[in-house]
């Protein structure tokens, strides 16, 4: 009873916090009567600092090794189709395999098992089977997915670096996939085809079940379960395949694990649109590291014991791995690199981000000995502005956030990302306020709920996609990266804003282009991006910082900062 109280304490915690934290549009005399009071001591607000943001796309990235992948086919009604491949290394999972007669050994089954990302809700009494909810699953139709034995060599290291530097793979890699590996013959070549050409991602629990063999041999399935697992991706396999190509292949590809990649190269997940859904289908992210295949077959005892038994050898899919991603978007992202644009297109995956420029980009004067000059100086006027106070005092900064605003008919249909990212592009880092927030959100996605970033509602409460609820708006928190800009006089450095799978991840990813950060013309090019995003197939449409004819001035970006006036 105990941890029930403990979870709905957090929970209403994390609410009453989240409401406060995020919701920064509301008029300064609510926000202060709430925290300090009628007198608000002294506390004013400032809103009218320039924000420049514009798009930009990414094209290629590198998604080999990711902790999360995406797999399947989705038309997104805002961003257009996406088709996510899968390729993936197996690795012994005993570390090495002696099979003692290859002429008499024989396989009884095969099986591919990868788990989703899935929540326990209860188990019935009578029947034993539990039901599940499913995570980072989109659509619901049918697609044609078909796994082949892959040709394609997944290097641990650069051959062309002198093996010095870990090799990289992009998302444009599908074409290179399968032109080394045979498609004549897929794996999953079950009768069953929504283990095939109508594979769709079910919450129901895999079970397995008791057999019986009579006297001739015969096997019958009983109705007694064996085991359950919980749901996730599963396919009967060829057998035939495996018996050839691994159990009666010679000694030496299996050897050990490095022996038996260089020989086995993996599997390809290829997917397809189902002739049903050819305009829907859907797409999961899930972690492919967790996946097996499970080999049942029957060898002798030992070298010099020739009595059959059973046996069991584990696949993991725990190797190198790529994720091909292939885009077609409805909207392509045209920049106002020097303006900013009306709209800002973020999309995962090998998608758009917004680049950010704070206190706009005029630098024509600066200050010396607190006296303005004309001249320019690198720092934009209005950052200077804020150095050099007529008073000669600097101000304290209570309080900083960058809000976006979701164009909510724009995104009519379409899933929504539950979080931003806003990072240091020049440096390729969080900002500062992202590494002060230790701060525990009521599960991980939620983690650094002070710094922000989550998608709300208009009252500034969570979005619960269930009950149909659309986002309105993102707040992210940067009050101490402010404070540095003012008083250490830190770098202004351009902001980048994306799409983000897990906010407690700021590993990065390379760019098979890199795109200036600095101006067209700088040599500085931004070769790295957030992991996190990769990992995130969708995307979400927001206002942007340039006045357009759907772009009510209320909607634009707005940065936010309260701050003391010294007496």
């Amino acid at each position: 009873m105990s941890k029930k109280i403990n979870f709905l304490v957090r929970v209403v915690v994390f609410s009453l916090i989240t409401t406060f934290f995020i919701s920064c549009d509301r008029e300064f005399s609510d926000i202060g009567a709430n925290i300090v009071g009628d007198n608000h001591y002294g506390l004013l607000c400032d809103s009218t600092s320039t924000v420049i943001a514009y798009n930009q796309s990414l094209g290629a990235v590198q998604t080999n090794n990711l902790p999360i992948n995406s797999i399947g086919y989705y038309n997104n009604p805002v961003f257009g189709k996406t088709t996510a491949c899968f390729l993936t290394q197996l690795q012994m999972n005993d570390g090495s395999l002696v099979v003692y007669n290859k002429n008499t050994v024989s396989i009884d089954s095969v099986y591919l098992y990868v788990p989703y990302y899935s929540t326990y809700v209860s188990t019935d009494s009578d029947s034993g089977d539990s039901t599940y909810t499913l995570d980072s699953i989109q659509g619901s139709n049918p697609i044609k997915l078909s796994v082949y034995r892959s040709n394609f060599q997944l290097n641990d290291y650069d051959p062309l670096t002198g093996f010095q530097q870990k090799q990289k793979y992009y998302s444009d890699q599908q074409s290179d996939v399968e032109f080394s590996t045979p498609m004549l013959s897929r794996l999953n070549n079950s009768t069953d085809t929504s283990q095939n050409d109508s594979f769709t991602f079910k919450s129901s629990q895999i079970k397995f079940f008791e057999t019986t063999t009579d006297g001739s041999g015969n096997v019958t399935v009983t109705s007694t379960v064996r085991t359950r697992m919980a749901p996730g991706m599963y396919m009967d396999l060829d057998k035939t395949p495996f018996l050839n190509d691994i159990l009666k292949t010679s000694d030496d590809n299996l050897i050990n694990n490095s022996a038996f990649k260089n020989y086995y190269k993996g599997l390809y997940f290829k997917v397809e649109p189902n002739a049903s859904s050819a305009n829907q289908g859907s797409l999961a992210r899930m972690n492919f590291a967790q996946g097996k295949i499970t080999i049942i077959y029957h060898d002798q005892t030992s070298s010099t014991d020739v009595t059959s038994i059973k046996r069991t050898i584990t696949l993991n899919m725990t190797g190198n791995s790529l994720n091909t991603l292939n885009n077609e978007f409805i909207n392509p992202v045209t920049p106002d690199v020097t303006n900013g644009d009306s709209e800002l297109y973020l999309k995962g995956g090998n998608g758009s981000m917004a680049v950010i420029d704070l206190f706009g980009k005029q630098d024509i004067r600066h200050y010396e000995n607190g006296v303005s000059v004309n001249g320019s100086n690198n720092v934009p006027d209005e950052l200077d502005d804020l150095r050099n106070p007529s008073n000669g005092q600097l101000p304290m900064i209570n309080d900083a956030s960058l809000t976006f605003y979701v164009k909510q008919n724009a995104m009519t249909g379409a899933p929504e990302p539950n979080r931003v990212y806003l990072y240091d592009l020049n440096n390729n880092r969080p900002i500062i306020d992202y590494y002060y927030d230790n701060t525990n959100g009521i599960t991980p996605k939620y983690n650094k709920y002070v710094h922000g970033g989550i998608l709300v509602k208009s009252d500034g409460t969570l979005v619960n996609v269930a009950n149909g609820d659309r986002g309105y708006k993102y707040s992210v928190k940067l009050t101490n990266h402010i404070r540095n800009l003012i008083k250490n006089d830190s770098t202004n450095v351009r902001l980048g804003l994306v799409v983000t799978e897990s906010i407690m991840s700021a590993s990065n990813v390379y760019l098979k282009n890199p795109f200036p950060y600095i101006d067209d013309s700088s040599s500085k090019a931004a070769k790295y991006f957030p992991m996190m995003s990769v990992a995130n197939p969708f995307g979400t449409i927001l206002y942007g910082s340039k006045q357009g004819t759907d772009n009510p001035d209320n909607k634009r970006i707005k940065l936010r900062i309260y701050y003391t006036k010294p007496e």
